[in-house]
């Protein structure tokens, strides 16, 4: 780099040169500073447009135990906005939400006092308790109430246990506990998610070494009994650590039906060593099926083998006496027209769930996201799902009928470089967006500021009443 300085024109801001290969060779490219309110994240302006159109600020207010102490606090309300933009931003920590102080119009766009810094979020954190979260855990419910009813089958709720590593180990509730990667310090948080929405609407933290099957049964009712009156649940899918008789009589008494993975103990291995006899052929090359009574009346038990061979991305587990196939066992209650292959399938929906807990924890931050305290920890989390479920409805405003990661929607809409000004009382913010892309900026714009609910959303509805 060339250290000469040179001043500029108007002999306020000095330059530097910095050198740069292109594939004409060597040339020079002046680097200097301004003092203009510019910001990188303009684009948020189109999410601040959306959380006005459906009172977010407000409800947010409600669901914070913190009220502002006095005239010079910041309010509770900016420090939670303020995180949650950070989080859109790509900060994955409470000290890179603080970073994005240095953008100096962000907090603007964002209708905040200001961005926080990481002592502040700590001090912000650290007074959430159990209960309080359950305000943030109603929060992300209302935003699941602004889908409409799903007629007579109901919606799909898929419950999972989540393994988050914390190799330091040193914060509330991290412990030993189980993790795809051996025994690791973790925490083992349940997460309810409605499959058909791609949302989340319960979360519970716990600790590493809790067993998958703690709480589940309470974790189950209240995801259920909490929803908003109309959003109606059908049938509950979870893995083997959900298959208990507490968790089955809990999702029949809610009217609602299940499929749980059975646990290949010795019965169900017995199933599985059948002869080809007992295996009946399906549609799906490489996949056959045996059904059983199992032990509760109206249950049934269906065995899936599929053949390695034809299938290698088979789910399920390897037997060392039977090579060449994994195997699967699911506990439902669903009625006999319900074909034990159309079980299988139904089942098999609940993975675009798992794509969830990767993209909380990739994209939201949540892997990195650890207090001190346990119920600080938990509140952070909240705070970024709120964020996720946020994303979600903008999507479906904006008319997406498939959701798109955070990732993509960062790139196209809330990287945007803008300058900020104010003259004469008024708030202007001007997006360096070219010519060609303009009217789809304004289209976006008029979407957001239309009273009325996506087109898509309502014909939804509609089509609902009629059913």
């Amino acid at each position: 780099m060339n250290n000469h300085t040179h001043q500029d024109t108007d002999g306020t801001h000095q330059l530097v040169t910095v050198n740069i290969s292109t594939r004409k060779g060597n040339e020079t490219l002046r680097l200097g500073f301004t003092d203009q309110r510019v910001t990188a994240y303009g684009g948020l302006a189109v999410l601040s447009q959306f959380l006005h159109k459906t009172g977010f600020r407000e409800r947010l207010a409600e669901a914070l135990p913190q009220k502002p102490t006095s005239p010079n606090a910041y309010d509770p309300t900016d420090l939670g906005l303020g995180f949650i933009g950070g989080i859109l931003c790509g900060a994955d920590k409470l000290s890179r939400v603080g970073w994005l102080a240095q953008d100096v119009a962000v907090a603007e766009v964002l209708g905040i006092e200001a961005i926080p810094s990481q002592s502040t979020l700590t001090r912000f954190f650290r007074g959430f308790s159990q209960a309080s979260n359950d305000g943030l855990n109603r929060m992300n419910r209302w935003m699941a109430g602004h889908w409409p009813s799903a007629g007579r089958e109901g919606y799909t709720l898929d419950v999972d246990s989540w393994a988050l590593l914390h190799e330091d180990g040193h914060q509330e509730g991290v412990q030993i506990g189980y993790t795809r990667t051996g025994l690791k310090p973790c925490h083992r948080p349940l997460v309810g998610v409605i499959a058909e929405m791609k949302m989340v609407v319960k979360y519970w933290l716990r600790r590493g070494d809790s067993a998958c099957a703690n709480g589940a049964a309470d974790f189950v009712s209240q995801s259920i009994d909490q929803l908003p009156a109309h959003i109606r649940v059908g049938l509950v899918r979870g893995d083997s650590g959900f298959c208990a008789a507490r968790v089955k009589e809990a999702i029949r008494q809610r009217g609602a039906h299940y499929i749980l993975v059975a646990r290949l103990n010795e019965p169900v291995q017995r199933l599985c060593r059948h002869d080809d006899s007992f295996w009946q052929p399906t549609e799906i090359e490489g996949l056959e099926i045996q059904e059983v009574p199992w032990t509760a009346v109206g249950e049934r038990l269906v065995v899936i083998r599929q053949r390695v061979a034809q299938r290698p991305e088979a789910g399920g587990k390897t037997l060392l006496d039977i090579p060449g196939y994994r195997f699967q066992a699911l506990v439902t209650d669903l009625p006999d027209s319900f074909r034990p292959v159309d079980v299988w399938r139904r089942y098999n929906g609940r993975a675009d769930s798992e794509n969830r807990l990767k993209e909380l924890g990739r994209q939201f931050g949540i892997r990195g996201l650890c207090c001190q305290r346990f119920w600080a920890t938990e509140a952070a989390h909240l705070l970024a799902i709120v964020a996720h479920n946020l994303v979600v409805l903008l999507q479906r405003e904006l008319g997406k009928t498939e959701k798109g990661e955070l990732a993509t929607l960062r790139m196209k809409l809330f990287l945007r470089a803008g300058v900020w000004s104010r003259a004469q009382g008024q708030a202007t913010l001007r997006l360096a967006v070219p010519a060609a892309w303009r009217s789809w900026w304004l289209d976006i714009i008029d979407k957001l500021k239309c009273p009325l609910p996506p087109f898509n959303l309502y014909c939804n509805a509609v089509e609902n009443l009629r059913a």
